[in-house]
This record gives C-alpha cells, structure tokens and sequence, in this order.
C-alpha cells in the first residue's frame, strides 16, 4: 500500500494531529525526498516526466519536520550559500526571501530558516546553514536554475496552526512572484542561458559544500525553555520542553558554506550503451543528449576508483559507495547506442552532479557503478608462486617495492592470499578495466 493510502493514527509518532496520516514512503519503501536525481521510484520517474513537460519557474514543497521545540510557525528552506547561479541566488534573497519574511511577520506568522543545530536538540550549541544536494527537492531544482521552497512546519505545534501557516506561506509565495514576474522570468533566463555557455564551464564547478565554522553571525533565536535530563530509562538525554516559556537566545549562527570538491566541467560526457539504467537517467531528466549510429574513436579523460567503501546498512534501498579517484586520459572506442551528453544546455549542472563521481549524491555514490569496483578474475598459488619469482628476477624495483609493502603494511605482510593477489596486479594478467569509471569526459566535443 503507497504511503498516501497507508493511512491511519498511528503514523508519525511525533506529529501533533490531525487525528490520522499518511505513510512518509512509498509502497516499496522509498522516501521520493531522497530520490530526486537518482530517480529509482516509478513515482519519480513519471513525475520527472511531468516536470520536464511543464518545467516551472519555482517549486514549493511542503513538509512537517521533527526536532527541537522554538516559537517559529514555520521554518523554511531556500538555497543561498552558492549551489544555485549567483543571479537567481541574489533574487531569491534580497527580493524573495526579505519580503517574504516581513509579509509573514506582518500575519503573525513568525518564520526562520530551517532549523538545524550544531548538536542535535541543544539550541545554545548554536545553528548551521549549508547547501542541500540534489537528491533533496530544493537542492535538485537549484541545479535545474529554478528556486525551490521547502516548507517546514513543526510537528509539535497543533495541526490548524502549521495548515494556517502553510498557506500563508504559499500565498505570499504567490503574490510575490506576480509583483515582480518580469525580472524573475528574465533573471531565470540568464541563469539558463549563463549556464549553458563556455564562460560557465571556464571555472571550477563545486560538486559538494561543507559549512564554514571559521565565522558566523549572533542571532536572535526564538526558541523555549528546555532542559535536558539524563534518564534513568534509557541513560541516554531526555530533552523536555516548555513551550509555555518562551525565550530569546542569542547564538551563532554559521551560514557560509566551502566548496569541499570541485571540478573542471568538460564539453561532454559519453556514456558505454551497455550501461541502460545510467542513460535512462539521462532521459528521465531531461537533458539533451546524442546517440553515436557507429563506432567511434574518442580520447577521454575518465576516472578511476580508489579506497572504495560501502554503506554497511543499505539506504533508500542501495549501498552507497565513497571512494577516492585517480584521473586518467585514454583512447576509447564507443558502440553504437552511446549517448553523448553536451554540457552546452541549461541543465549542465544537472548533468555534473550525475556523472562527476565525487558529486554529491551522483550516481556513483548511489552505487550504480559498483560492479566495475568488484574483481572478476583471480590466480591461483601454484601458478603465481612460480610467476611472481619470475617477475622478481626481471625487475629489481619490484623486490624493492614488494620489501616496502610488507615493511608498511604488517597486515598485508601476513596474508598469503593478498601478497599473491598483489603480485597479480602486478603482472600483464590484471584486469585493467577494473575500477575504471567507464563514463568518459570530452574535453572537446
């Protein structure tokens, strides 16, 4: 049963009302809040579809949060600390958001930005701000060049006042964008236009932000009363809140976020047309791409895997990977049913936090690569005992490297089975498409 038909009082444990909801997932289990660039549900898949069709100019999505107890009716979401182009980030904050707020303050609807602590519950630990990634709602449409809205209210406040809040919300979000639809439509069509073109790909594209702690700004934050107790049920904190005790804290508050990866964009990218699910991605979010008729020669510049690790538990129903990636130029030849995907369009940054590895949430991390990280081909003793030797005779700088793996790695010193497996990656044997990212980049298409 999908989770809008999984309906019933017993739902959400920390919501106050209303008497019965929905399920927060679908009927396989997937949270679509988490699902927005790598588009494993049918629900994603087909509301992508629509998407593309109607392409909207803003996006509102409306959600209860759980956490801390604070005077706000509302918190919201909305990306300024540099994942989204710089125009629409100046409208979204000096126009959009300014407004907003002094409509809201003006309803008596106090609203903040999403809260998030620095130690979870504890508000005098302090507030942080950092870029959403792309599999989130708002962070997905701020790489499509369009602002996005996350609407949060607080499951403890009674359900009249978040549904009050909501749509005053949303009509102010309204009246707004028609006061002032010319400039927005034309800032949107320079944010499209600036990113489709080789200035954008001149510089180096952040792919994954962490929050800066080396300043921030003392707010005034309108939080309640709490205390924090050390239960004798569990041994862990009980935080208990007052909300009949309201009260201001003055705390830092870090908005400014560095980039912690980025990349030099090439022309295009070419993905293998063995690789389906990852060129049915491509399609399903509509970027423009070309399909090779024959094959083709191309030099790529490409990847390849490192210091692989997986998830130990699987999340939205994959097991992520993180690794490292050691870059390479090779010549390549592509079967027909490739699919080049130019960089030359209004959803480049779409299209690089898909394909560059290392992006935040891309698909490499969500493990549609992994097969090319597992090795496929392995040797026996009796036969690399006697190869090995021979490889030693040969070359005087393996013993020496061989000597310094053992003397670093006592562990490696100790098992048969990898020593024999090192020497394989050694030899001419080795699979030497093993961790090899197979999308390749163009740098000139």
């Amino acid at each position: 049963m999908d989770g809008h038909e999984r309906f019933g009082p017993f739902n959400r444990i920390n919501q106050n009302g209303p008497e019965e909801m929905g399920w927060r997932t679908t009927a396989q289990n997937l949270n679509l809040n988490r699902d927005y660039l790598k588009a494993d549900a049918p629900e994603m898949q087909a509301w992508l579809a629509n998407l593309n069709q109607w392409n909207p100019d803003f996006f509102i999505d409306c959600h209860v949060t759980d956490g801390a107890d604070y005077q706000y009716k509302i918190t919201y979401s909305l990306e300024l600390e540099g994942n989204m182009e710089s125009g629409l980030t100046a409208w979204t904050r000096d126009y959009y958001e300014k407004n907003l707020l002094s409509m809201l303050d003006a309803d008596n609807t106090p609203a903040f930005p999403y809260v998030e602590f620095r130690n979870w519950h504890d508000p005098r630990s302090g507030l942080y701000l950092s870029p959403v990634p792309p599999m989130l709602s708002q962070g997905y449409f701020a790489v499509r060049n369009r602002p996005g809205l996350l609407i949060e209210t607080h499951m403890l406040k009674d359900y009249k006042t978040r549904v009050e809040a909501t749509y005053k919300t949303i009509l102010h979000t309204m009246e707004l964008l028609n006061r002032d639809c010319a400039n927005f439509l034309q800032t949107i069509q320079q944010a499209d236009l600036y990113t489709a073109s080789t200035e954008f790909r001149k510089n180096n594209f952040p792919v994954k932000f962490n929050t800066s702690y080396k300043d921030s700004v003392l707010v005034n934050f309108k939080g309640v009363e709490y205390e924090s107790v050390k239960s004798d049920l569990t041994g862990g904190e009980w935080f208990i809140y007052h909300p009949e005790k309201p009260v201001t804290f003055k705390i830092p508050f870090f908005t400014k976020a560095e980039p912690a990866v980025s990349v030099k964009l090439p022309e295009a990218y070419i993905i293998p047309v063995e690789w389906i699910e990852v060129i049915k991605r491509i399609h399903l979010h509509g970027l423009k791409s070309y399909t090779i008729n024959k094959p083709t020669v191309f030099t790529v510049q490409g990847y390849r895997f490192k210091n692989t690790h997986y998830r130990s538990t699987s999340y939205e129903g994959r097991f992520s990977a993180s690794f490292d990636l050691d870059t390479l130029t090779m010549t390549r030849e592509y079967q027909p049913g490739s699919v080049i995907v130019p960089m030359n369009q209004p959803l480049a940054r779409v299209t690089a936090y898909l394909l560059e590895p290392s992006a935040d949430g891309s698909l490499a991390y969500w493990g549609f690569f992994n097969s090319v990280m597992e090795q496929k081909e392995y040797t026996e003793s009796y036969v690399m005992e006697r190869v090995a030797r021979e490889m030693l005779s040969k070359d005087p700088n393996l013993q020496k490297e061989f000597d310094q793996k053992k003397a670093s790695d006592a562990k490696f010193a100790s098992n048969p089975e990898a020593i024999i497996n090192w020497f394989y990656s050694k030899s001419p044997w080795w699979d030497s498409q093993l961790n090899l990212y197979p999308v390749g980049r163009l740098l000139k298409f």
